[in-house]
């Protein structure tokens, strides 16, 4: 004779480890000091902005902030770390794919904007915080190089499918696609007239033509010259 089943009270009720809650609420507390940072250096400035003011902001004790940033200049470098993220992320991406690189590349193009979208101003106090704060400028410099060689691999890539012109070293192809994109950034961050990601998509269309092969390049006819 089979034993009646228990029922659904009698039943062991399944609980979420005490070290998984732990580690969801780190989580969900360093995401909350980083959009509070983020917030306010948009609102009020990187070096206007406290530590104090940061956690103030973030309703968390001013002790609690050092258990995830050591200084303050670490929420930028987080910044800057998903933008590299992103990079490495579309360099899998490339190298796993049998579609064509370039298609990566536009694509990256948007998702290396990620919070920059939401705030010129945000955009603003970064580049401010650069210009002004020695610690700043040299991690900025450091992550310049981490992406720009990052790039250069997905060029490469794009080179040995014949994609790209092979004429141009792509670490030159690399370097100068870069620093277009930080002059476009901060020029949008001058006067957004759209989203960063759509000015950054337009801008790479643009650029594009001139990385193809000669030719594959569209022909762009010359206007006529009057004879008058």
């Amino acid at each position: 004779m089979k034993p009646a089943p228990r029922s659904l009270a009698s039943r062991p009720i399944k609980t979420v480890p005490r070290a998984g809650r732990r580690e969801r609420h780190r989580a969900e507390t360093r995401d909350r000091l980083y959009r509070a940072a983020l917030a306010l250096f948009a609102e009020r400035g990187f070096l206007e902005t406290t530590v104090e003011d940061i956690t103030e902001a973030a309703d968390v004790g001013k002790g609690t902030f050092f258990n995830y940033f050591p200084t303050k200049e670490h929420i930028l470098a987080e910044f800057g770390g998903q933008r590299t993220a992103a990079m490495e992320r579309a360099l899998q991406k490339a190298r796993a794919t049998d579609g064509p690189v370039l298609a990566v590349v536009r694509e990256l193009v948007g998702d290396a904007v990620g919070q920059a979208d939401k705030s010129a101003a945000l955009i603003r106090a970064i580049f401010a915080a650069h210009a002004s704060c020695t610690s700043v400028r040299e991690e900025l410099v450091k992550r310049v190089l981490v992406g720009r060689r990052i790039l250069a691999q997905i060029f490469l890539l794009a080179q040995q499918r014949g994609e790209i012109r092979r004429d141009v070293p792509a670490s030159d192809l690399a370097r100068m696609t870069q620093r277009i994109f930080m002059g476009v950034t901060m020029s949008w961050a001058i006067k957004p007239e759209s989203t960063l990601r759509k000015t950054s998509e337009e801008i790479w269309d643009l650029i594009k033509s001139g990385l193809l092969p000669a030719e594959t390049r569209p022909i762009r006819k010359r206007p006529r010259r009057s004879r008058l």
